[in-house]
């Protein structure tokens, strides 16, 4: 099922009233990349508010690079409205304007040309890219993630409990705490034990556990001694 589709009327109005509010902070009241004021358009992916203007031009980067929604025509999905929750225009440009120039003014590039230059040659992005680690600190792959993927992932892990799995040890200290086999005794009083004990009990107790963890009987040499037990059992 598309994801749009399973998105109701109640929360989609909800999510227009979240974006509502984002768009009255004071970072958000201007376009993220020409500085006008009033954006009513945001790239999702990079978590950014934009004017109707830089909208288009963005759309022409193809959605790789950025994806274009309306704040207030489009259906959002939750997770898009919880990345420009945590992103924002002060935060993206962060990365996207690191290495600008403090004195740059934009305005002599044409917008086209400079949006390009930001968010595809990244001309100025920083190079810090967050590395995705799991809960455990290992690394998922050698991929560096986009801006989107790392602070997603880190906003994910600070939701979700850390998930414990068994050690690969755990059934070997079951065995190590286990307390030793006792290995019966080899020679048994039969004079004291067969008065109170079962004949199938006298048949284990002739059961002899070798070194090998491998039960054998008695030699045959000890079955005439067991028909002798077992005649004078069972005339008493």
């Amino acid at each position: 099922m598309n994801g749009k589709a399973s998105i109701s009327k109640e929360l989609n109005a909800k999510h227009a009233k979240i974006l509502e509010e984002l768009l009255k902070l004071p970072e958000n009241r201007e376009c993220a990349d020409c500085r006008n004021r009033a954006p009513r358009w945001a790239s999702v992916n990079l978590g950014i508010f934009i004017c109707m203007q830089c909208s288009g031009i963005h759309r022409s980067l193809g959605v790789h690079i950025s994806k274009v929604r309306s704040t207030t025509l489009d259906t959002w999905l939750p997770d898009q409205v919880s990345f420009m929750q945590c992103m924002g225009n002060v935060k993206s440009n962060k990365h996207w304007e690191a290495e600008m120039p403090l004195n740059f003014d934009r305005s002599k590039l044409a917008m086209e040309k400079f949006i390009r230059m930001k968010y595809v040659e990244k001309k100025w992005a920083s190079k810090d890219e967050v590395h995705s680690t799991s809960n455990g600190g290992i690394p998922k792959n050698n991929r560096r993630l986009s801006l989107e993927e790392s602070i997603l992932a880190n906003h994910v892990a600070q939701i979700l409990p850390p998930i414990t799995r068994p050690r690969g040890d755990f059934i070997d200290t079951q065995k190590k705490n286990s307390p030793p086999f006792k290995r019966p005794s080899s020679s048994v009083d039969f004079d004291k034990s067969t008065k109170s004990i079962a004949t199938g009990d006298i048949f284990n107790l002739l059961c002899i556990y070798d070194d090998n963890q491998n039960f054998s009987t008695v030699p045959p040499s000890t079955w005439a001694t067991f028909d002798c037990m077992i005649n004078h059992y069972v005339s008493i």
